[in-house]
């Protein structure tokens, strides 16, 4: 009876953290929409996997200045996107050399100083997103190789005992 208890409640723990990471992703979209609507949305992203993670969206005109900014940092699920009125009014361009980066966390900055370089990427035409790398799709990778390198191994000692055998019979 325990067992089929605790299974319950392992099914309930994941539909719920589905239906709270789909919220959380309903934030998202609802908040960049909004910033696109209104121009540019450079975004800055420091992923965290232990630590906190941070993403910060900045609402951006045609002359590089922040109009709107709003980020969301936090390792749960429940974090959502909250304004940053202290970024208003920066040029992108600046952005990292801005003193009003000295008063924020190192999440951030870091974020912000990504936001950045991105956003100066795709104006001159240079940025190409590289899609992140799953753990699991590496472990596969790691896997596989693994299995490479013993069959290898394997075919190695299978010649070598073949040779072995035909030089004894000689």
């Amino acid at each position: 009876m325990n067992i089929f208890f605790l299974g319950a409640v392992a099914i309930i723990a994941y539909i719920l953290q589905i239906f709270l990471g789909m919220k959380q992703i309903k934030n998202f979209n609802s908040v960049y929409i909004r910033m696109k609507r209104k121009g540019k949305v450079a975004i800055g992203r420091r992923p965290g996997r232990i630590a906190s993670g941070t993403i910060l969206l900045l609402g951006v005109d045609s002359t590089g200045i922040i109009q709107e900014a709003e980020m969301m940092q936090g390792t749960s699920i429940l974090a959502r996107f909250k304004p940053r009125p202290q970024f208003t009014g920066i040029d992108i361009h600046q952005l990292t050399d801005s003193s009003i980066l000295t008063n924020e966390n190192k999440l951030t900055r870091q974020a912000a100083a990504n936001a950045q370089k991105i956003y100066l990427e795709v104006e001159k035409g240079n940025h190409q997103d590289k899609a992140p790398v799953s753990p699991i799709f590496n472990l596969g990778n790691q896997l596989s190789l693994m299995k490479l390198s013993i069959q290898e191994k394997l075919s190695k000692k299978d010649e070598n005992s073949a040779f072995r055998s035909s030089y004894h019979e000689k």
